[in-house]
């Protein structure tokens, strides 16, 4: 190896940097922040379409705005469980990168 090679930081195979711990963890915290939040929307929108009756007029428009209310709560609660779990995952790989440095560092 030249000596070029050997001083160039450790890249990832697409070219970018490794990860470190702060990014992970600051990304964590955004994610997380991202899911409290669409977890109270949610919740305030739930709270607000059971506020509210269903139009009693004709079947069909009661059909849809059950389908209606249904999505919308349901894109609110994916979007909760998909930031979570991003939010989640950075943390834990922000904890195993952590390790993964320690433990280069001790050999």
């Amino acid at each position: 190896m030249s000596e070029e090679q050997q001083t160039r930081p450790a890249e990832t195979p697409a070219g970018n940097p490794p990860p470190t711990p702060l990014s992970c963890w600051s990304g964590s915290a955004v994610s997380g922040a991202i899911a409290v939040g669409a977890y109270f929307l949610t919740v305030s929108i739930a709270s607000s379409f059971a506020a509210k009756p269903l139009p009693t007029g004709n079947a069909f428009a009661q059909n849809i705005a059950v389908a209606v209310r249904t999505l919308i709560v349901g894109m609110g609660a994916l979007a909760t469980g998909i930031f979570g779990i991003v939010a989640l995952g950075l943390l834990l790989l922000g904890i195993q990168v952590g390790l993964q440095g320690l433990r280069k560092a001790q050999s």
